[in-house]
């Protein structure tokens, strides 16, 4: 099964086709490649609602239900993957650091 043309649309680092969907985990968007492909780890379904989903393929459950197609996170296999991210600030917390203003009762 192949995702539905209105669904497909292209990465913005290297134009491959790609599918938005949500993570039947915890409901954020994740790209993941519009191709599937039997070395996935990801399988996709579309909805009631017309949106397309995505759960991991585990030990538990390796294999696809009928109503699925296997995939792969667009993220392992894009060639200009994005620059890891910074704090905010551009410098990582120390752990154990002073806290910045005194203690206020």
């Amino acid at each position: 099964m192949k995702p539905a043309s209105h669904h497909i649309t292209t990465c913005r680092r290297c134009g491959a086709p790609i599918v938005w969907c949500l993570t039947s985990a915890n409901g954020k968007r994740q790209p993941v490649n519009a191709q599937p492909t039997d070395e996935g780890n990801l399988a996709v379904t579309q909805g009631a609602d017309g949106l397309l989903y995505v759960r991991s393929l585990t030990k538990a459950h390796p294999e696809p239900r009928p109503s699925e197609w296997r995939a792969m996170p667009h993220h392992a296999t894009c060639p200009s993957p994005p620059p890891p991210r910074r704090s905010s600030d551009g410098q990582r917390a120390a752990a154990g650091s002073v806290r910045p203003g005194p203690w206020q009762r």
